[in-house]
């Protein structure tokens, strides 16, 4: 009589489990690391966003310093992204604005950026990421 065996042993199960096992833990880092430079890159491009609204409204009024401190509300000590957790708090100083103004975009301490490094633009277009300053690729 032959013996028909249908299914999976529990050896062979054990294996699969082990094998996805050991690619999530190869892949979830990666995933990680994916995440937060795209929450990096939103946030550069939000200061750049910034700094042409600043540059634009100070072509409409004349100068830096008729743009309305309301204005400046709507981009000064606001948390970004809007939606979803807040990974950044933006400042623009000085306040009131002057021609050498800096937006700079501080983590928020136990986030996902935190440690990351705060971001900067000023007036120049010289960009920081943490200590590192220039007008090249310094928030890669």
């Amino acid at each position: 009589m032959l013996k028909n065996t249908n299914g999976f042993t529990l050896i062979e199960l054990m294996i699969v489990v082990a094998i996805i096992g050991i690619l999530a833990a190869i892949a979830y880092p990666s995933y990680q690391g994916y995440v937060e430079r795209t929450n990096r890159a939103d946030m550069m491009s939000e200061l750049q966003n910034i700094a042409s609204e600043i540059e634009s409204r100070k072509l409409a009024q004349g100068s830096y310093s008729t743009i309305s401190t309301a204005v400046m509300n709507d981009f000064d000590n606001t948390d970004y992204p809007y939606q979803g957790t807040a990974l950044y708090t933006v400042t623009v100083t000085p306040d009131p604005l002057t021609s050498e103004w800096t937006i700079t975009a501080e983590t928020i301490d136990d986030e996902r950026m935190d440690g990351d490094g705060d971001l900067s633009l000023d007036y120049r277009g010289y960009k920081c990421r943490g200590t590192t300053c220039g007008t090249g690729d310094e928030w890669k």
